[in-house]
């Protein structure tokens, strides 16, 4: 049988499922690589892989897309490593430096800036770009928050407007997967999570920022109903934006 290509985020938060994929039988029937949010994304959409752990907003653009597992990177409220950070309060904000790692991440400061703050804003994706603030997600974050005049949390910002919780990141496949794997995939995920202590002794301490609070209440791995539904109302707004060219 060919093994099923799979590519993963290498973040932190990911850490968990890549220990469930690596310490159960499933490692033999997949072909694994660590990619950011975009790349991984992008080799989801071409073909390059089977499936993948790819941000959300990008869904829309793999063919034959499905969800295939019960787990996905979530959160209900702050989440700590997905932030707006900022030089001026959001009111006052003007032009915004979106990060290259994530679509969806990029996506959700728009739509909290239009619908939410309803502030009319520029991006750029230009690293050198001197802006007002800028979008940074993932590890980079950790411990960041101190550096900046002004910390938006996403995942708290977008709970504060919708009353939702939110999805970042789904295990998605532009191909049919079998049931036999997506239970085995299933149960190689939940392994990981009852693992997390395993995963914690083997990540370098990162100073001020707590990794198990992070791991284990900031973090939410579960699709449930709840975060489907918005989900749903994300993509939604994500059409009612004008198109850019970022």
């Amino acid at each position: 049988m060919d093994k099923i290509k799979i590519s993963a985020v290498a973040y932190t938060n990911t850490k968990a499922f890549i220990y469930g994929l690596e310490h159960s039988d499933i490692r033999n029937k997949i072909d694994l690589s660590l990619d950011i949010p975009s790349d991984c994304a992008a080799k989801v959409i071409s073909g390059e892989v089977d499936m993948g752990l790819m941000p959300v907003a990008a869904i829309a653009m793999v063919p034959n897309a499905n969800i295939v597992a019960d787990y996905c990177i979530g959160s209900d409220g702050a989440v700590n490593s997905v932030f707006i950070f900022s030089d001026v309060p959001v009111e006052e904000i003007r032009s915004l430096k979106l990060d290259s790692h994530s679509r969806t991440s990029n996506n959700l400061a728009k739509v909290l800036l239009k619908f939410y703050w309803k502030k009319e804003v520029d991006f750029t994706t230009d690293p050198l770009a001197k802006t007002d603030a800028i979008v940074l997600i993932g590890d980079r974050t950790f411990g960041k928050k101190d550096d900046y005049a002004y910390a938006y949390d996403m995942g708290e910002e977008w709970k504060n407007f919708t009353g939702l919780p939110f999805m970042y990141a789904a295990w998605v496949a532009n191909k049919d997967i079998s049931p036999e794997f997506k239970a085995e995939f299933n149960a190689a995920m939940k392994l990981g999570l009852a693992h997390r202590q395993d995963v914690l002794k083997a990540l370098k301490p990162t100073e001020n920022f707590d990794l198990e609070d992070y791991l284990y209440n900031k973090l939410q791995f579960e699709v449930t109903e709840e975060r489907t539904k918005a989900l749903k109302m994300f993509l939604a707004y994500i059409d009612q934006l004008e198109p850019t060219t970022v």
